[in-house]
């Protein structure tokens, strides 16, 4: 690729120079002996063009849960390794990253490499390399974490759903951060932002950066714009306007929400109260359900986003079904009172959640959502509902005690709900799950609340050594025991779906003895042969 690119770039009339990089790419993989047939891509290698590179992106492996954790090497080591040879050290680096990460655009990943390199120059001079890593590290690998989560979420909504619900969740977010903007300016803002998603979405990383490289060609006019009209815009803005372009852009676009305008009424009324809804509606339809978004988004800063899209639908329908009536005024009258109780629905499902984690300790807190994604999709690997039960459990106990804990909580687990659903809308799990991913982006959700135990799932017929036990976890870390632990009750659920929940619950805390016992017995392996026998015997009783 790096030849190909060099021929281009001095002679673009040889052949290939003319044809999309990813195409070029694509092609190339494909005629590495061997390599289709090792990683099951060969169906793709027989199609062309933009078929060829959907098939591609929908073969990607979405659980990489096989994988281990990153390779910790010894910093002095890995100090020394950057010295000797940067970029081998950065190359391996974006390896590693993009491997665990299969769906994070290009440019993040290119931006957390160079945040590495950066702690790398830093922390190789400093006395106490350790403590210089650790600091600088978390902050890096949250800005990665956070990131992969939002654009694997709004990529599945553009893919499952198409742009019109990218946008809707851009201009939520947009109205709420800048309640002060005007409508005219924030489509402005909308098209800059929805755009960067073009090819980023789809796998072609080459098109991604590209498309990286034009949006700030055009964010540079745009943010100019918004920082000469502070004042109008946000008064969150002001550090952010004096870095320079890239980071201006990316600063303003992760700004804080500005304080809700005090001269903002919490009513719209053009949009419940005027006899000329329908007509408005109907001469525009697109641009009136964005302008309603818009001016119910910056008047509700306390409001997530998912329920802000279900206020939007709940508008909609409601419109649909009252401009066919003989008095449409006195139909769409009431439609603060839908809006309310909408809203009430998703608050007691939040309520009920925050409910689980006073009334529950953390480590039970994850049993009982390991339990419940399992039954609900024991179709998914263990590594992906071990995964899920933990972010659950990341999400609650980040919102449950702050002031804005509605939207902290449904905004996060909506991400959770974004990682089970995946991006590929070809991605199957079972027929009550993948209803409730592909049929309304807003009402996930709710949809996922009232599932129960998938009906379809048949159970594997051999406990498959999940009851054997061996004398070398006693020299398992705390942390590997957790995972083990975490990992039998998936396993435990996906065996025998119909145990209750208390009978569940109190299993890791039979497994966690039986491995306290037996560790602690003049011969383990003889122990846990013993006792392996006897959990299963009380999981078949319970």
């Amino acid at each position: 690729m790096t030849k190909y690119k060099g021929q281009c770039s001095g002679e673009v009339t040889l052949p290939d120079c003319p044809r999309l990089t990813n195409d070029i790419l694509l092609e190339k993989t494909c005629a590495v002996k061997g390599l289709p047939q090792k990683y099951n891509f060969s169906h793709c290698c027989s199609m062309v063009d933009l078929e060829r590179e959907r098939c591609f992106f929908h073969n990607k492996k979405s659980d990489v849960g096989f994988l281990p954790p990153l390779p910790t090497l010894d910093l002095e080591e890995k100090c020394q390794t950057y010295k000797n040879n940067r970029e081998s050290f950065l190359n391996n680096c974006i390896y590693e990253v993009s491997r665990r990460n299969p769906f994070v655009f290009a440019p993040t990943l290119l931006t957390v490499a160079t945040r590495f390199e950066e702690m790398a120059k830093t922390c190789c001079e400093e006395q106490d390399k350790a403590n210089c890593f650790r600091t600088k590290a978390e902050p890096v690998i949250q800005y990665l974490k956070a990131l992969s989560s939002y654009q694997k979420n709004v990529c599945g909504a553009l893919v499952k759903f198409g742009p019109q619900v990218l946008k809707s969740i851009n201009i939520a977010i947009l109205s709420q951060k800048f309640p002060k903007i005007e409508f005219k300016e924030l489509t402005s803002l909308l098209e800059d932002v929805s755009s960067k998603y073009e090819g980023c979405c789809e796998g072609d990383a080459v098109k991604c950066i590209r498309r990286r490289v034009n949006i700030l060609s055009n964010q540079s006019k745009i943010m100019s714009h918004i920082c000469s009209k502070q004042d109008s815009i946000s008064s969150k803005i002001k550090d952010c306007c004096e870095e320079k372009i890239p980071k201006r852009g990316e600063c303003i676009i992760y700004s804080n929400k500005d304080d809700r305008p005090k001269d903002l009424s919490l009513r719209e009324a053009k949009f419940t109260e005027n006899e000329n809804v329908c007509e408005q509606r109907d001469a525009n339809p697109d641009i009136f359900m964005a302008e309603f978004l818009f001016e119910y988004s910056r008047r509700h800063p306390e409001l997530s986003t998912p329920e802000l899209l279900r206020i939007a639908r709940v508008y909609e329908d409601l419109l649909e079904e009252c401009c066919s009536t003989e008095n449409p005024p006195d139909c769409y009258g009431n439609a603060e009172y839908k809006f309310n109780e909408t809203t009430q629905r998703s608050l007691k499902i939040v309520q009920r959640e925050c409910e689980h984690v006073q009334n529950l300790g953390k480590d039970d807190l994850k049993y009982h959502y390991l339990i419940k994604f399992t039954k609900i999709a024991p179709q998914l690997s263990t590594e992906e509902l071990t995964f899920l039960g933990k972010e659950m459990v990341t999400a609650l106990t980040t919102c449950c005690t702050l002031s804005e804990e509605f939207a902290c909580v449904d905004n996060l687990v909506d991400l959770v709900i974004g990682e089970l659903c995946g991006i590929n809308e070809n991605r199957s799990i079972n027929p009550a799950v993948d209803h409730c991913c592909k049929t309304d982006f807003a009402f996930r959700r709710p949809c996922f609340e009232g599932l129960e135990a998938d009906k379809t799932y048949v159970p594997p017929s051999t406990s498959q050594g999940l009851f054997t036990f061996h004398a070398d976890w006693c020299q398992a870390h705390k942390e590997e025991l957790q995972r083990k632990k975490d990992r039998f009750l998936v396993n435990l659920v996906k065996l025998k779906p119909e145990l209750g929940g208390e009978a569940l619950q109190s299993l890791p805390t039979d497994f966690s003895n039986v491995v306290e016992k037996c560790c602690k017995a003049e011969g383990p392996e003889a122990c846990f042969s013993e006792e392996g026998p006897k959990l299963a015997a009380k999981s078949q009783a319970a």
